[in-house]
């Protein structure tokens, strides 16, 4: 199978098989992100996935979920989803899910019919990387969308019946903005109702605008204190009901996951625990995050 610069995918995505249907991302303009800039957007021809799939049938026995690579690969027409998704099931007719990454703007350029077929075609599970609910940041780190736009197209998505997890960023907000990004952000998804939400935490890449505004001054970074204490106020203000939360991401100071409600406590409680045991001293600076 060919994969065309780096591979990403979520890490609940560990056991499904990846398919790379695009190079990069359509986007590439958030300020806290350099995942992409060594490549240029394009969308790999037919052919070539068909090949990967005849490749890949030779590999696996069996394969009930498919990863489509790479940044936004939502971006795709209707039309061209629906042509992966018939080769797909061609060669692996048990496949039940095919996910990927989407953006709010891949939302926005498919109709409400165009949804309802994709789903019918066994796309779901889109993972949405939102990073909050406060329109002041989502504005600021450049997403490409409003908050309010955001709503509208997450609500289209679960009338198709099309499930997404809602991907956040813990500090994204900045020193002294932790607690309001959290109850802004746990406001926002009381209301958009993802099926999955996994939080990672911003780290300050080399090159990126937000590690240059942070150079000079122009955005200070929140504590170590401050981000677990935003983590634990969006745990504690999201009120779903049977809703997995992953805050295991590598980036993440302590590692975090459980089912809400019934799990909320316990994941406060373990912050609690990390923060007393390392101190709240040492917890008072910023980590160094320069990778993945």
């Amino acid at each position: 199978m060919k994969f065309e610069g780096t591979t990403y995918r979520p890490p609940v995505e560990a056991n499904s098989m990846l398919l790379q249907v695009t190079v990069g991302c359509a986007h590439n303009e958030c300020t806290y992100c350099n995942m992409y800039d060594d490549v240029n957007f394009r969308v790999i021809n037919t052919d070539q996935i068909e090949r990967d799939l005849k490749e890949s049938r030779q590999m696996y026995r069996n394969v009930e979920r498919i990863f489509l690579v790479n940044g936004d690969a939502f971006v795709l027409s209707a039309r061209q989803l629906k042509k992966i998704a018939e080769m797909i099931h061609d060669y692996f007719p048990e496949c039940k899910t095919i996910t990927m990454y989407a953006s709010i703007q891949n939302i926005q350029s498919k109709s409400d019919e165009d949804l309802k077929e994709l789903k019918a075609f066994g796309i779901n599970d889109l993972w949405v990387g939102v990073e909050s609910g406060w329109n002041r940041v989502v504005l600021d780190i450049k997403k490409g969308y409003t908050v309010d736009e955001a709503k509208t197209e997450l609500a289209r998505l679960n009338a198709a019946g099309i499930n997404h997890m809602a991907g956040l960023m813990l500090g994204v907000a900045g020193k002294d903005k932790g607690l309001e990004n959290a109850k802004q952000t746990a406001a926002f998804l009381n209301e958009t109702k993802p099926k999955l939400i996994w939080a990672g935490t911003l780290g300050l890449f080399e090159g990126t605008p937000m590690a240059n505004d942070a150079k000079n001054g122009l955005f200070l970074p929140a504590s170590e204190i401050e981000i677990l204490e935003e983590e634990k106020e969006l745990i504690r203000s999201i009120n779903l009901e049977n809703i997995p939360f992953y805050g295991v991401h590598p980036t993440n100071t302590f590692p975090v996951i459980g089912d809400l409600p019934r799990d909320k406590q316990k994941m406060i409680d373990k912050i609690d625990l990390g923060i007393s045991e390392l101190g709240e001293e040492r917890l008072s600076d910023s980590f160094q995050r320069n990778s993945l």
